[in-house]
């Protein structure tokens, strides 16, 4: 199955090819989020929030064809 993975702030630089930090990935049946994560080598404990098709998702959420799956990293402010 194929899903698009879209990075965000920091997390772009694990695909600094990817225009828009957007990839779309290959993916097994009954694969799921943190699978993904290890698929394309992001530093999962980097990632903050877990977005799948603009809603919040568990690691262990399982993928399904077209998935939009979105990584966020902690971000602060003041």
């Amino acid at each position: 199955m194929r899903v698009e993975l879209r990075l965000y702030a920091t997390l772009r630089r694990f695909a600094p090819n990817a225009e828009g930090g957007a990839l779309f990935v290959e993916m097994p049946e009954g694969a799921s989020a943190a699978d993904l994560i290890a698929k394309v080598k992001v530093d999962a404990g980097e990632v903050h929030i877990l977005m799948v098709n603009g809603r919040s998702s568990p690691f262990v959420q399982r993928l399904a064809e077209g998935d939009r799956i979105g990584l966020f990293p902690a971000i602060g402010g003041g």
